[in-house]
């Protein structure tokens, strides 16, 4: 793998630091601003939110320079996004600094997707897309506890401060490794649109809005739940988030490595055990080892389908695949606004801290039936494409000896 990949990595880092950080200081913020835990929860969809618009804005006016230069102004945006939180009075601002700061998420990651497939062979794009997508994962092991360690201790204004200084670190790391590369010739905006024709990029993209729509039902709230209904101690939401990052991890690196080799199988498989294992979580959310162990099995399960779904949309769309790509990094957010709004919604009618994980779990499910309705187009449209010899020759070992079969150019005899 180029070194090129290290640096898109440690950009991934703090953005996936300040992406997830905010989960484990929720109460500290809502406390703050005096504000309950579903309104402190809108920083969470407010930044999935401004993913969702900021992927296809800031892609389309990324056309106009080179991907390396692209890369760095997305870094100093999400740098001036997480000043701004740290500095905020109100929470008005806190919220229009996490806007900011989301404006760069997508296109980074849509953009470097592109980057880093394109500096493999055929054969290891996904995994090479996994690896830029493991400072995302390894953010959730080192950065978030880290950061939400910080915020505990001296403040959240702290960790937002700390954060802006990864951005910085990232900046450095693109302008230094990532290599310059000429701005793609004959690109026009509707030639990405046209990816949008394509109803397979529109089924990965549905499937990452309730796939990993699920992983963040449960995920958003998970400090309140596990304090409130599993008994932990606040401080223990530290290393809960490592293990949700260590899941993550591994998953991620999984599904890079599978999604190389069995695409569909394995979403099939990710998408399924996740449906399952957030119905389950509703019960062992009651239980300290059991919720730990859940939330592990959530974050390998939830990441596990990334690399597939990113590939996925790459490989429908090619030819044009820069817009798609970043849309469906928008998609994964939009997944996180709507599980993190349902999930308040159901807390605040009264269905407790465990109610979102039922959520997350119909949102999976409905995941997986996208899955499967893919693979069987996909398959139909596989057949429908064969040439007519080859549906004779599977015709011809069907039937029995001394029986005839029809071409196209015999018909039958009556």
């Amino acid at each position: 793998m180029p070194l090129a990949l290290l640096a898109l990595a440690i950009g991934a880092f703090g953005i996936g630091t300040t992406e997830f950080v905010i989960m484990g200081l929720l109460p500290d913020v809502a406390a703050d601003f005096q504000v309950s835990i579903p309104t402190a929860g809108f920083l969470v969809t407010g930044y999935a939110l401004g993913v969702v618009l900021g992927a296809p804005l800031m892609t389309i006016l990324g056309t106009r320079v080179t991907r390396k230069r692209m890369l760095m102004l997305l870094m100093g945006l999400f740098i001036v996004g997480n000043v701004v939180s740290a500095l905020a009075p109100v929470f008005g601002v806190m919220l229009a600094g996490r806007v900011i700061a989301s404006l760069a998420h997508g296109a980074f990651f849509g953009i470097g997707s592109v980057v880093a497939a394109d500096l493999v062979a055929p054969e290891k794009k996904a995994g090479a897309i996994a690896m830029m997508f493991t400072g995302l994962t390894v953010a959730n092991v080192v950065g978030v506890p880290l950061g939400t360690f910080i915020g505990q201790s001296f403040g959240w204004r702290v960790t937002f401060f700390v954060v802006a200084g990864l951005g910085v670190l990232g900046l450095l790391g693109v302008a230094k490794l990532v290599p310059e590369q000429p701005k793609p010739q004959g690109v026009r905006i509707r030639h990405e649109l046209a990816a949008f024709r394509n109803v397979q990029v529109l089924l990965a993209m549905a499937m990452t809005v309730l796939g990993f729509g699920g992983v963040f039902a449960a995920i958003t709230y998970i400090t309140p739940m596990m304090t409130e209904t599993a008994g932990f101690a606040a401080s223990s939401v530290t290393w809960l988030l490592v293990l949700f990052g260590l899941g993550m991890v591994g998953g991620n690196l999984l599904g890079g490595k599978f999604a190389d080799r069995h695409l569909m199988p394995m979403l099939y498989v990710a998408l399924g055990a996740l449906a399952v294992v957030l119905a389950l979580f509703t019960l062992t959310a009651h239980n300290k080892i059991a919720a730990a162990v859940t939330i592990v099995l959530i974050g390998a399960l939830g990441f596990a389908t990334v690399p597939p779904l990113q590939k996925r949309v790459l490989d429908q769309a090619a030819g044009a695949p820069t817009l798609a790509s970043a849309v469906n990094i928008g998609a994964f957010n939009l997944g996180n606004a709507l599980s993190a709004w349902l999930g308040g919604l159901v807390i605040a009618a009264g269905f407790g801290y465990t109610a979102p994980n039922w959520v997350g779990a119909v949102l999976a499910a409905s995941a997986l039936v996208l899955a499967v309705l893919s693979g069987a187009l996909e398959r139909r449209t596989v057949t429908a494409g064969r040439p007519a010899a080859a549906q004779a020759a599977e015709s011809a070992a069907a039937v029995g000896p001394g029986e005839s079969v029809p071409t196209a150019s015999a018909p039958i005899s009556r």
